[in-house]
């Protein structure tokens, strides 16, 4: 039995046996101190109010990002006084199950050590509220993890996505590879050719190995966990709509932990982009040995 139901133990023989405290205490096992205890907590309730409200509008957010966000907003609490407060409340994230993946040997993935060096491309399938079917390509940046577009139309063949790597060639310039996978999307003639003239290489993966593609896997499961699964698309106008504003979102405000719990946006500001890589590189390749 906790303290509390104790100490109103204590009351109900004090009041209705008139014991004094001493005696009341004894029977019921608690020391006076204890009874006469009181907590010197600060008021919990506007921190409450603003936990309730995070989750409100992030519903996928765990405790942790929930901390995060209330740092970024001044707040000086701790994680530990975060995590009670969300378990009291009851609002703890349901985590989806895992595939089981068989025994294999895994190899780590080479890591870009600056942006638009190495991108990863792949689809998502959704729909609307009416049935029709929904398809999103979506394009990842492997070392800053920022989303560079998500195209969204019931249908995207390999000329769609050609459109959407000439649009991010004009404003942001293009990789030295972009990793894919075998769909007929890029596996055909139309990208085939766009990568030879714009001297970019297409790294495909082993068929039946998503592993390889990781970058893009791992984003595509945030994206329908915290995007798709949480809403319904009216229209395919609604769907670009709400879509455009979660990647952006994702960009600019959603913590990172493997970016040190930085956005991506954040993270990009503080890396050196694929320019000045070759600059430092050419740099280094006409200093005068030692």
């Amino acid at each position: 039995m906790s303290p509390q139901p104790k100490r109103a133990a204590v009351d109900v023989l004090m009041i209705e046996r008139s014991l004094g405290v001493t005696r009341a205490c004894g029977l019921i096992g608690i020391s006076r101190s204890l009874y006469r205890y009181r907590s010197r907590r600060p008021d919990t309730g506007p921190l409450r109010a603003r936990i309730e409200e995070i989750t409100a509008i992030k519903r996928r957010y765990g405790y942790r990002r929930v901390y995060l966000r209330l740092r970024r907003e001044a707040w000086e609490v701790n994680r530990k006084r975060v995590y009670r407060l969300y378990g009291e409340a009851g609002l703890a994230v349901r985590r989806r199950k895992r595939k089981r993946i068989g025994l294999f040997e895994r190899k780590p993935l080479p890591k870009p050590t600056a942006a638009n060096v190495s991108w990863s491309m792949d689809f998502v399938a959704d729909g609307l509220i009416g049935g029709r079917r929904l398809r999103c390509l979506t394009i990842v940046d492997d070392c800053t993890r920022e989303c560079l577009a998500i195209e969204v139309d019931t249908s995207i063949p390999g000329l769609r996505v050609q459109g959407v790597l000439d649009r991010l060639a004009d404003t942001r310039g293009l990789p030295k590879s972009i990793t894919v996978d075998n769909g007929p999307e890029f596996d055909g003639q139309v990208l085939d050719k766009w990568a030879y003239r714009n001297r970019v290489q297409l790294s495909f993966i082993r068929p039946g190995k998503p592993n390889e593609n990781a970058y893009i896997e791992g984003f595509n499961g945030k994206f329908r966990d915290a995007c798709l699964n949480e809403h319904w698309f009216i229209s395919l106008a609604h769907a670009r709509s709400i879509i455009e504003a979660w990647r952006i979102e994702y960009n600019t405000e959603r913590p990172h932990s493997s970016l040190g719990n930085r956005t991506p946006e954040e993270f990009a500001t503080s890396r050196p982009t694929k320019d000045k890589e070759r600059v430092s590189l050419t740099a280094d390749s006409n200093a005068i040995p030692d």
